[in-house]
């Protein structure tokens, strides 16, 4: 199968996964459309959201129906790092022998992750990066795909852990989760207060899934694309030429490299869902938002005067 084919294939069935999906989800299309993205770009996400916005259900639901297996880890303060990795024990036959734990999935859902201490945050670091573990000296391969979504809850921060600089950035995207429109919570109150329980049905498998991953790598990307997307992280640097004004005035650190290699990953991505077989300006601008959001670290005037990042990421437009 040639890669436009295998890119029209793609889109038709990037559509009926988001019919699936719907069946159980009602709004959040936006939502659901950036994590999908960053599971074909190869990439985690980060979910910032109150309480009760279906964050859970949403996260299951999308492992069901690309086929895969999923598990829920819930980050608490006195979790350890082998009660997320696993750990040796000796069999009756004197014998160590590994037991996995929880982060042996393919989709990983890290419940609140900045209520759990730095120790047992850096135990997903490897994992994410690596797609792979270190326990007791022996190295274990996770299975592919494999993706980490993690929530945050943006209220209550005594007693969290903030997620350090070098963890935030190995998510792709950091997805704000708002409160649904009313129509929205008067559909998902009927939806939730009756006895149908909607099927999903698992459209993909793990490999076609990693399949696509490499399809979107092959997309060829115009020059002047990679340079406008490597030029708008740039200007998000306070010290450097390029800065913007907003950025000089309102940031104390901008986002690195690996902003640049998201970026140009999720424009493929972006693309591709919509039938396009090379990104241009608009996928990189339609992405940009949740890629550089917690990249970007606002000084105290931002705060003082009520700059958003949303305003200072769209100034570099």
């Amino acid at each position: 199968m040639s890669d436009v084919t295998a890119i029209e294939e793609f889109v038709k069935k990037f559509k009926g996964l988001k019919t699936e999906i719907a069946k159980v989800i009602i709004g959040q299309d936006e939502v659901v459309t950036q994590i999908l993205i960053s599971i074909f770009s190869g990439g985690h996400s980060l979910l910032i959201g109150v309480p009760g916005l279906a964050k859970t259900l949403m996260v299951n639901t999308i492992a069901q129906a690309l086929g895969l297996d999923f598990k829920r880890i819930q980050f608490t303060p006195d979790l350890m790092p082998s009660d997320i990795l696993g750990s040796e024990i000796l069999d009756e036959d004197r014998h160590f022998k590994f037991i996995k734990g929880p982060i042996f999935a393919n989709i990983i859902l890290a419940d609140e992750i900045n209520r759990t201490p730095p120790k047992t945050q850096a135990a997903l670091l490897e994992a994410m990066q690596e797609r792979a573990v270190t326990v007791a000296g022996h190295h274990y391969k996770l299975d592919l795909p494999y993706f980490v979504l993690a929530t945050q809850n943006p209220i209550e921060q005594e007693g969290t852990y903030p997620l350090p600089e070098a963890q935030l950035d190995r998510f792709m995207f950091a997805i704000n989760l708002d409160y649904p429109t009313y129509q929205e919570e008067v559909d998902v109150v009927k939806a939730t207060t009756s006895d149908n329980k909607p099927k999903v049905n698992a459209l993909f498998s793990a490999n076609q899934i990693v399949d696509f991953q490499h399809l979107i790598r092959r997309i060829p990307v115009a020059d002047n694309v990679i340079e406008y997307a490597v030029a708008m992280v740039g200007k998000t640097r306070p010290n450097s030429d390029a800065a913007a004004e907003l950025v000089q005035s309102y940031l104390d650190w901008g986002a690195g490299p690996r902003a640049s290699q998201n970026l140009i990953l999720a424009a493929k991505t972006h693309a591709a869902i919509n039938g396009k077989f090379s990104p241009d300006i608009e996928n990189v601008q339609a992405v940009a938002q949740s890629i550089l959001r917690h990249r970007i670290i606002k000084n105290y005037k931002a705060e003082a005067e009520g700059i958003s990042e949303e305003q200072i990421i769209k100034s570099l437009f």
